[in-house]
């Protein structure tokens, strides 16, 4: 079974997030997804998609200070954590090694357990501060995508254009949801 653990931080960009969810909803059920949110996550989540389908998450949900959840553990069999999106100061703080809830924890415990640790991170520009932080998690083992859309599949919709990132990201997770792969 593959567990992977969700982390939604109040960066903009909830759509990637819902559609991650989605996608995940649909995997065999040998893929495993637990889910954190941050308090700012529900906020910037009901301003941007004018919904409160957060609520509705058919995975189970862990509260952001509870240092319980399996996935806090090194000992636990989470093969990934997927922060998306990921603010800058989720990433600021994972770079610093700091620890201050479930999902900043969750990504230490990846990083050094050398596991996977996807950080879609959503922020234009980047300032200095931010590449560095970009640079120190990479080198730690982390993997850094943007939420950057390609074009190649010439999607119609923002929801096909978001779905271009969520199936990347999902690739990057060892997660097989299909998605356009150029020259397939």
């Amino acid at each position: 079974m593959t567990k992977i653990a969700v982390g939604i931080t109040g960066a903009s960009g909830s759509i990637y997030a819902k559609m991650l969810l989605r996608e995940l909803e649909k995997q065999p059920a040998d893929i495993h997804t637990d889910v954190v949110m941050s308090d700012n996550a529900a906020t910037v989540w009901e301003h941007e998609l004018g919904d409160t389908e957060y609520k509705n998450i058919s995975f189970r949900k862990w509260d952001k200070n509870d240092f319980m959840a399996p996935f806090a553990s090194g000992s636990s069999s989470y093969s990934a954590l997927i922060i998306c999106p990921c603010s800058m100061g989720t990433l600021g703080r994972i770079a610093g090694g700091i620890s201050n809830d479930l999902i900043t924890r969750a990504a230490d415990v990846m990083l050094k357990e050398r596991r996977k640790l996807i950080c879609v991170v959503r922020e234009t520009p980047y300032n200095l501060v931010h590449i560095r932080n970009m640079a120190t998690v990479t080198e730690a083992g982390g993997i850094i995508c943007p939420a950057t859309p390609s074009f190649y599949s010439r999607p119609q919709t923002i929801e096909d254009a978001a779905m271009t990132v969520v199936h990347r990201v999902l690739h990057l997770a060892g997660v097989d949801a299909g998605g356009y792969k150029w020259g397939e």
